[in-house]
C-alpha cells in the first residue's frame, strides 16, 4: 500500500488546473468591484472635507479682517492677506458681503469633487450646492 502511495505522488503532475485559475479570477474580479467604488466615494468625501475646511479657514479670515478693518471683504485676495490659504482640491471661490444683512457675508467654493459649498455667516454652517459647478 506504501509502494503504491509513492507511485501515484511520483507520478502526479504539479500545476493548477484551468478550474482552480478561473476561481481565482472570478475572487479578484468581485473583489475589485467592491473596491473601486468605495474607493472612488472616499477620494469624494476628500474633496469635500477639503472644501468644508477652507470654508471655515475663509469665514475666520473674514472675521479677522472685520476686526482690522471695520468692515467685510468682497475679495478673496484680502482673505489671503488675512490669513486664509487655500487647498489644492478646491478649483474656485468666492467671498461676498451679504447685502440683505449689514453684519453678514456669504462665502462660496467649488469643490474638486463637482459640487458647490456655501457658507452664510448667519447659520454657520458649510452648505452642499448643485453639482456641476
Amino acid at each position: 500500500m506504501i509502494a503504491r502511495i509513492r507511485k501515484s505522488l511520483g507520478e502526479k503532475e504539479q500545476g493548477f488546473t484551468l478550474i482552480e485559475l478561473l476561481v481565482v479570477i472570478i475572487i479578484i474580479g468581485i473583489l475589485a468591484a467592491i473596491a473601486i467604488p468605495v474607493f472612488l466615494n472616499q477620494r469624494q468625501k476628500g474633496w469635500d472635507a477639503a472644501a468644508k475646511s477652507d470654508l471655515k479657514n475663509m469665514a475666520t479670515a473674514e472675521e479677522t479682517w472685520l476686526t482690522d478693518n471695520d468692515v467685510y471683504t468682497a475679495l478673496v485676495t484680502d482673505l489671503n492677506t488675512a490669513g486664509f490659504n487655500e487647498s489644492d482640491s478646491v478649483s474656485d471661490h468666492t467671498a461676498t458681503p451679504d447685502t440683505a444683512a449689514a453684519d453678514g457675508y456669504a462665502l462660496s467654493v467649488c469643490s474638486s469633487s463637482g459640487f458647490a459649498w456655501t457658507y452664510d455667516s448667519t447659520d454657520g454652517v458649510p452648505v452642499k450646492g448643485a453639482a456641476g459647478c
